[in-house]
């Protein structure tokens, strides 16, 4: 069974960069697509950006500029820098990742990273 362990969140200030981490273990099949989504307290879930095997990516209009998106195909990872946080960027950060698994599509979600941003 396939899983996704994120890393890299934590508390910062308004103005301040943090470097979310996200690797595929276990048994994984042919990945194609990964994402990050968030979730604020009383909020529904979020796409913040996206990224296809072929090395497309695609952002949410709200950190367009300000974060980015990166993968390893080789290595099932992909990895979100977020430059100027501000305190509406403060949600838990969750790894998704669609998988083609025997010719079938399959999602996975990570288990989410806390991002708290400081006024």
């Amino acid at each position: 069974q396939g899983q996704l362990v994120e890393s890299g969140g934590g508390l910062v200030q308004a103005g301040g960069s943090l470097r979310l981490s996200c690797a595929a273990s276990g048994t994984v099949f042919s990945i194609n697509y990964m994402a990050w989504y968030r979730q604020a307290p009383g909020k529904p879930r979020e796409l913040v950006a996206s990224i296809t095997s072929g090395g497309r990516t695609d952002y949410a209009d709200a950190v367009e500029g300000r974060f980015t998106i990166s993968g390893d195909n080789t290595k099932n990872s992909v990895f979100l820098q977020m430059n100027s946080l501000k305190p509406e960027d403060t949600a838990i950060y969750y790894c998704y990742a669609l998988q083609t698994k025997y010719g079938y599509p399959e999602t996975i979600w990570g288990q989410g990273t806390q991002v708290t941003v400081s006024s």
